[in-house]
């Protein structure tokens, strides 16, 4: 039951802390670039923080997308993959209701919204799709590899590798679709949001899980065989 609560309270921090800063910042990628590269730093950070603080009780998933990639790659069981996809959702929810409360409660209504996925202008349901695919599969398999034993030491750098990859696809994918590349950082935020957010859910939900479902068959093609 610890690494399921463990999971829970790692994406809650995750989604309170980058949806937080998605807000606070007033991020808008084509208009407050600052705001960009802080929201993809704050979502990074707080990647690389939990996975020191649970990794070693969980493996910090915080993201059913990285859950079925290990999933697919035999590396948890069809328990824990569903246990631990439920208990990310349930901590994205109460992140987001923190997030939600804070906002609320702002007395001059300055501050608003819950960081919520949606396509950016300009960009079709297809090009958002394609975004979330591609940068999730490059991020999951990125996770995989970070994560793989015969890394050995290095190991131990796996949670920068991981936050600072996260980093790096948000710079590039916030444009398209506010970047996602997780389906429990989407579902709760567009709950609390509704409108086109809720609307376009599924984009978020879909693209993800397709891309670590690509991401699993890349590092089966490429997975080391000496896995001692």
């Amino acid at each position: 039951m610890k690494k399921y609560l463990a999971e829970m309270f790692g994406t809650m921090v995750l989604v309170l802390m980058g949806c937080g800063a998605a807000v606070s910042l007033g991020c808008d990628p084509t208009a407050n670039i600052p705001a960009v590269v802080g929201t993809a730093m704050a979502f990074g950070l707080a990647v690389v923080g939990m996975a020191y603080t649970i990794g070693g009780i969980s493996g910090c998933h915080i993201n059913p997308a990285i859950t079925l990639g290990a999933w697919l790659t035999g590396r948890i069981s069809t328990k824990d993959c569903a246990m631990y996809m439920i208990f990310q959702v349930i901590g994205a929810f109460i992140g987001s209701a923190l997030l939600y409360l804070m906002t609320s409660s702002s007395m001059d209504g300055a501050i608003s919204g819950t960081g919520a996925n949606d396509l950016q202008a300009g960009v079709s349901v297809v090009g958002g799709l394609i975004a979330e695919v591609v940068f999730t599969c490059v991020f999951v398999l990125v996770v995989l590899g970070a994560t793989h034993k015969t890394n050995g030491a290095t190991n131990n750098f796996a949670g920068l590798a991981i936050g600072l990859t996260l980093i790096l696809v948000h710079l590039v994918c916030i444009r398209y679709t506010g970047t996602s590349v997780n389906p429990a950082r989407s579902i709760a935020p567009a709950v609390f949001q509704g409108g086109t957010a809720l609307t376009n859910l599924w984009v978020f939900i879909v693209g993800p899980f397709v891309g670590a479902c690509a991401a699993a068959l890349v590092w089966k093609a490429i997975e080391p065989a000496d896995k001692y």
